[in-house]
């Protein structure tokens, strides 16, 4: 299993994008991805670094596992 650690806002968008989410929009200074077929919403704050629960909650939320969160980076 990969090590989640310095990763941005940005770079979690758009690897999120590469596994087939979408930009929906923007609330404050998150960013809202959709999916289609994809019942949940990622709700992506746009900050230098994000931790790592807040991470591994929305890895979880997109149905990917941490190896292939970090094969898309």
């Amino acid at each position: 299993m990969g090590i989640l650690s310095n990763i941005s806002g940005k770079e979690a968008a758009k690897a999120f994008g590469k596994a087939g989410w979408q930009i929906m929009g923007q609330v404050g200074s998150h960013l809202v991805m959709t999916k289609p077929g994809e019942r949940a919403n990622l709700s992506i704050p746009q900050h230098k670094e994000l931790s790592v629960g807040t991470l591994r909650s929305l890895i979880r939320s997109a149905n990917l596992s941490v190896d292939d969160f970090l094969d898309l980076l």
